[in-house]
C-alpha cells in the first residue's frame, strides 16, 4: 500500500468563501492570501492520487486557534473518510490549551478518526517543549491512542510563511518529556533526525517519526541519504502537504538519490502501515 502521511483538505463551502475565513484565523490567512495558493477538496485530492499512484492518504484541515474553525474542519474530516473508507484516514485538529480539547478528540475518534495533527505549534500560540502546555494535549492522546502529528521547522535559512520557532531543540524536548506518545514530525521534525547520530538520542527517540513534507523547498535530496547514515529511514515516510506539493514531486527527488527499492517501498508506506495500521 502507498500512503500519504500528510494532506490538507477543506471543505467545498470552505473554499467558496475562502476570503471571508482567511479573517477568522491570523496563521491560516498569513499561509494563503498569495493569490496562488493551491485548495483542495476531496475529490480534488482523490482525482490527484490516482494519478501519482497513492492508495490512501492520511487527512486533515488545518490548525487553527479558535476550537469552532477546529469543529468544523474536522466534521469534513470525518463525513470524506466515512464516504471514502479505502482511500482516506482522517485526523483531528484541536488546539492543545483549549478547555475544549479533550471533548473534541474524543468525539473525533468516536467518529472513526485515526489521529491528531497536523497540530501548528504557531497557529495554536503553544510552546510544544513546555508540558505545562502540552501535557494535558498528549495524555489525551495516549489515552486514545492516537499518534500525534507535530508542525516543525528548521530554525535557519531563508524564511517563508509559516517558518515558526519550533525547531529540532523544542522538538526533542516534546519527544523525551512524552515518551509514551507516537509522534510524527512533519518537515523532517525540522532537523531532528540528524541528532539519531547521538547514541542517546537515538534511544530516547524510538517513538518518534518523521514526514518527508515540503522536503523539495528546504532540502536537497542527499537529505535521503542523510537519514539513511542516521539510521532513521525506517523511520521516514512520505508526506506530500498536498496541495502544496503531489506526491510526484517526491518520485522525481527519488530518483536522483541512491535509496534502494526497499528502502523506498518503506517511504512510500510501509513504515506508515506500521504505525497506523
Amino acid at each position: 500500500m502507498k500512503l500519504d502521511v500528510h494532506v490538507h483538505i477543506l471543505s467545498p463551502e470552505f473554499i467558496r468563501d475562502v476570503t471571508r475565513n482567511m479573517e477568522r484565523d491570523a496563521h491560516f490567512k498569513m499561509l494563503h492570501e498569495n493569490p496562488k495558493s493551491k485548495f483542495a477538496t476531496a475529490e480534488i485530492l482523490l482525482e490527484n492520487m490516482d494519478k501519482t499512484g497513492i492508495d490512501r492518504s492520511v487527512v486533515f484541515g488545518f490548525s487553527y486557534r479558535d476550537l469552532g474553525m477546529c469543529r468544523e474542519s474536522n466534521d469534513y474530516i470525518i463525513d470524506v473518510v466515512r464516504r471514502y473508507p479505502d482511500r482516506l484516514t482522517g485526523f483531528a485538529v484541536a488546539p492543545p490549551q483549549d478547555p475544549g480539547t479533550e471533548r473534541e478528540l474524543i468525539r473525533c475518534r468516536e467518529a472513526g478518526l485515526k489521529g491528531t495533527g497536523e497540530i501548528i505549534p504557531s497557529a495554536a500560540h503553544v510552546d510544544i517543549s513546555d508540558q505545562d502546555q502540552v501535557g494535558r494535549f498528549t495524555a489525551v492522546c495516549r489515552e486514545l491512542g492516537f499518534p500525534i502529528l507535530m508542525h516543525t521547522n528548521e530554525l535557519v535559512g531563508h524564511y517563508y510563511p509559516g517558518k515558526g520557532k519550533m525547531g529540532p531543540e523544542q522538538a526533542y524536548l516534546f519527544a523525551v518529556q512524552n515518551p509514551d506518545n507516537k509522534i510524527i514530525f512533519a518537515h523532517w521534525g525540522g532537523g531532528l533526525f540528524f541528532y539519531e547520530l547521538m547514541p542517546e538520542l537515538k534511544k530516547s527517540l524510538q517513538h518518534v517519526y518523521y514526514d518527508t513534507a515540503a522536503s523539495p523547498f528546504l532540502f536537497r535530496p542527499d537529505i535521503y541519504q542523510a537519514a539513511r547514515l542516521a539510521g532513521v529511514l525506517d523511520k521516514v515516510m512520505l508526506g506530500s502537504d498536498f496541495p502544496l506539493l503531489s506526491p510526484a514531486r517526491y518520485y522525481k527527488e527519488w530518483a536522483a538519490t541512491t535509496i534502494t527499492d526497499e528502502e523506498k517501498a518503506g517511504i512510500w508506506g510501509n513504515n506508515a502501515a506500521r504505525l497506523l495500521f
